[in-house]
């Protein structure tokens, strides 16, 4: 049997904002959350990046002392961003043993990991702290939540580089068609801003390294685009059955049409040069959603602002839709927000739903001269969506080849 999926709650912390509202303003309003680090850390180990998307609010401005003490800063924001879309949904009414959670991470509890690795050995392993291992597990946001509100359906964690929570959203919809479960909690989350990954990610060449224009270094699709910008923070939605939604009377965003998950196979950090990969995995999500390539109106891109990264998805998106690319308003948010990692999937599928929800596509600031080879119908300043029945995609991809996307249709009752 299969059940219409609705999203009935949104909550984030983003560079951009501590919440949906803001975030989604600041988007609208072309800002970017990108800015220079100021840590003691950046002269300690002469890090050749200095800038990144920082979370617009601290987490410790929004949770407890104690709340701090025991989670990695990835489960804070992932608490933080789940609170949000929970209180969103109306805080649904829903038997433990039906509510699931799909949350995912990139990279995981890495403050964690080498705060710890640095107290063993500057004061040996007595001084390691016991809630160590709970707080670096990479399940560790998905746990949390999972304990927030009860969810005994089911607490799973999807680690699959940049596509990862995007990867939990289609995950959702298996648990939500299986009868078993009526509502999760998907999303995603990323705290590592941290010397190791920041200086990592730059020796493989993979960031930008405009350290004199940070809020421009997100540039996709333009011809001078040099790497990623690391971005920080979390996203949630609540997805529940049509049936379960109209019964408590929910507020129903859009429907989650469809998703999907492949893999390139091709190479450990670059994308498949020729898109098969990724446009198999679009094609089977609008398969699953009983969707043509006509009924998309929006794409939500991965444009991570990489020169290889940006061309194979180009690739990949006018192998699916051929001309009808040209019709497609594309945007790329991480223009704006900077590249979360395994949580920029989640933001991103909230991005989408609201365009759908709100009839307007968000812009990609920073495009000063389009790079010729990509030929796409990219959004700059907000753009509205013709009304009656449309249909947008979001895409992420990630190290390891793999590929994600996810469907949502406007809800019309």
């Amino acid at each position: 049997m299969t059940k219409k999926l609705v999203v009935t709650g949104v909550g984030a912390t983003t560079p951009l904002g501590g919440d949906v509202a803001s975030t989604w303003k600041a988007l609208l309003e072309g800002k970017s959350g990108i800015s220079t680090l100021d840590k003691d850390w950046i002269e300690k180990y002469e890090v050749p990046v200095t800038f990144a998307g920082q979370a617009a609010v601290p987490a410790s401005e929004v949770l407890t002392l104690q709340e701090t003490k025991r989670l990695d800063p990835s489960s804070q924001f992932a608490l933080i961003a789940a609170r949000e879309a929970w209180a969103d949904a109306g805080s649904p009414e829903v038997s433990p043993e039906r509510l699931s959670v799909e949350f995912s991470t990139g990279i995981g509890g890495v403050w964690t990991l080498l705060d710890a690795f640095d107290t063993l050995k500057e004061r040996g392993p007595r001084r390691v702290l016991p809630m160590t291992v709970p707080m670096l597990m990479p399940n560790g946001p998905a746990a949390a939540v999972g304990m927030e509100f009860a969810a005994r359906g089911g607490v799973r964690t999807s680690v699959s580089a940049c596509a990862s929570s995007t990867e939990a959203i289609a995950n959702a919809i298996t648990r939500l068609q299986s009868g078993e479960i009526d509502v999760v909690i998907a999303g995603g989350c990323e705290a590592a801003i941290h010397p190791l990954p920041v200086s990592a990610f730059a020796a493989m060449h993979a960031l930008s390294k405009r350290n004199d224009e940070p809020e421009k270094a997100s540039r996709p699709y333009d011809v001078n685009r040099d790497g990623f910008v690391m971005g920080e923070g979390g996203a949630a939605l609540i997805i529940e059955t049509e049936e379960h939604a109209k019964a408590r009377g929910a507020r129903i965003y859009a429907e989650l049409a469809g998703g999907a998950v492949t893999s390139d196979a091709y190479h450990i950090t670059a994308p498949d040069p020729a898109g098969s990969g990724a446009a198999r995995a679009m094609l089977s999500t609008l398969e699953q959603a009983g969707a043509t390539i006509a009924d998309v109106v929006h794409i939500n891109a991965h444009a991570t602002s990489t020169p290889v990264g940006d061309i194979a998805e180009y690739n990949a998106l006018r192998r699916v839709f051929g001309d009808h690319l040209d019709n497609i308003a594309v945007t790329a948010t991480k223009s704006s927000t900077g590249h979360l990692l395994g949580g920029a999937g989640a933001v991103e599928a909230i991005f989408t739903v609201l365009a759908i929800h709100e009839r307007v596509v968000p812009p990609t600031i920073n495009l000063d001269n389009p790079d010729p080879e990509i030929k796409l119908d990219v959004v700059t300043t907000p753009r509205k969506l013709a009304e009656g029945p449309i249909l947008a995609i979001s895409n992420s991809f990630g190290f390891g080849g793999h590929n994600a996307v996810v469907a949502f249709r406007s809800y019309e009752g």
